[in-house]
């Protein structure tokens, strides 16, 4: 299974377009031991033809058109693109399915909420269905494992396991329809299998490690894994009245409870930190928080990571 990692920064990406913090500010002023990142996509292929998406990012478009892998290869309209699976409905997980609406046949793999908010809710995504086959949507079930398949019906080979890890929805969603939707289906994980029997652990947003979610992950060979904030007070520090990461629904990287000191003995040969936020001083590689991480055996995944499983 190949695996590309074509972003790695939280919603807004880095710089963030509205932000002048440390980080922000150096890097635009060209001074920054670190380097910019689009909002956080992930591609997987079995074979180096079919490709899967790992949600659909604001940067899509960008992201394709920087890997050639991607790219129309035979006929007038084609992409090698079959399939987005979706793990939540928040916008910087999903707005990158509006740009995939040129009449492609696409596969949608989503938990039946996330399906009922974005195809139901919501009329723009409807443009994914103008023609009959346009966007097939499957419902996905968390603890149930699936196979990826094409639209044609081709399998890929890559078996794909959702875990529920969240029970919030998005700040759109009132709270009279979250009422009404299942909250174990509202953010899941992933785990994918190789033919090969390797697995990768697809984790964006983690906001609380329990023991069943550390039993899984120690059955993974590379783990993809929430680095959004390294503190709890991250936003708090910079602008007075801002939530705590963990009611954001992320564990911070940092302090005892963290996933620093939760996850470094963890069986995974490779443990990468994605989505990460802006604000995270972990970006510099100068500094004392990227020392820490990779003092730990973690690495901070860069747009452009490649992996093979």
């Amino acid at each position: 299974m190949r695996v590309e990692i074509l972003g790695t920064a939280a919603g807004g990406g880095f710089p963030q377009w509205n932000c002048a913090c440390r980080n922000c500010r150096l890097l635009r002023d060209g001074i920054f031991s670190g380097v910019p990142r689009s909002q956080l996509q992930v591609a997987i292929s079995s074979d180096g033809i079919s490709w899967f998406l790992l949600n659909a990012s604001p940067d899509l478009r960008s992201q394709i058109e920087s890997r050639h892998f991607l790219h129309p290869h035979s006929g007038v309209r084609h992409s090698p693109i079959s399939g987005v699976v979706l793990t939540s409905a928040d916008l910087d997980q999903s707005l990158g399915l509006l740009l995939l609406r040129e009449l492609q046949p696409l596969q949608i793999f989503a938990t039946t909420s996330i399906r009922r908010l974005l195809r139901e809710d919501n009329s723009m995504f409807a443009m994914l269905e103008r023609i009959p086959g346009q966007a097939r949507w499957n419902d996905i079930i968390p603890g149930t494992a699936f196979e990826l398949s094409a639209s044609t019906g081709q399998p890929s080979g890559i078996e794909c396991l959702p875990i529920s890890m969240a029970t919030h929805y998005p700040g759109y969603v009132s709270a009279r329809r979250a009422g009404e939707l299942d909250p174990r289906e509202a953010v899941v994980g992933l785990i994918l299998q190789s033919g090969s029997g390797m697995r990768l652990g697809y984790f964006p947003v983690v906001s609380q490690l329990v023991p069943a979610l550390l039993q899984q992950l120690e059955t993974l060979d590379v783990l993809l894994f929430d680095g959004t904030f390294w503190s709890d007070d991250e936003l708090i520090n910079l602008q007075n009245g801002s939530r705590t990461a963990r009611e954001m629904g992320h564990i911070p990287v940092s302090s005892p409870g963290g996933s620093l000191d939760l996850l470094s003995g963890l069986r995974p040969a490779r443990k990468m930190y994605v989505h990460i936020n802006n604000t995270n001083p972990m970006l510099d590689v100068t500094g004392a928080e990227y020392r820490q991480v990779r003092e730990c055996g973690w690495e901070i995944a860069e747009d452009g990571c490649h992996l093979e499983l």
